[in-house]
């Protein structure tokens, strides 16, 4: 019996490089944004683009501070559950 072996194309991606969350939020820092370690890497990647208001950024970065304070208090709240 022979094995039939068919060959795999190796697939290049050229393109720009994706930058690393770290990479972005020291260029986050350098440009003076306010709580750039609460936002994501999206977030980040869309405050740091060309043409953005200081509005815009200021609403985004409220939205990811808002979502980082409501993670606080959820385990003192699970604990009394429990009890």
């Amino acid at each position: 019996m022979r094995k039939i072996v068919k060959k795999q194309k190796v697939v290049e991606t050229v393109g720009d490089v994706k930058e690393t969350r770290n990479a972005l939020m020291l260029k986050a820092k350098e440009r003076g944004i306010k709580n750039f370690r609460v936002l994501n890497k999206e977030e980040l990647m869309h405050v740091l683009a060309e043409g953005i208001t200081q509005q815009e950024i200021d609403a985004i970065v409220a939205g990811a501070v808002t979502r980082w304070k409501s993670g606080w208090g959820k385990r003192k709240a699970q604990n009394e559950s429990q009890s």
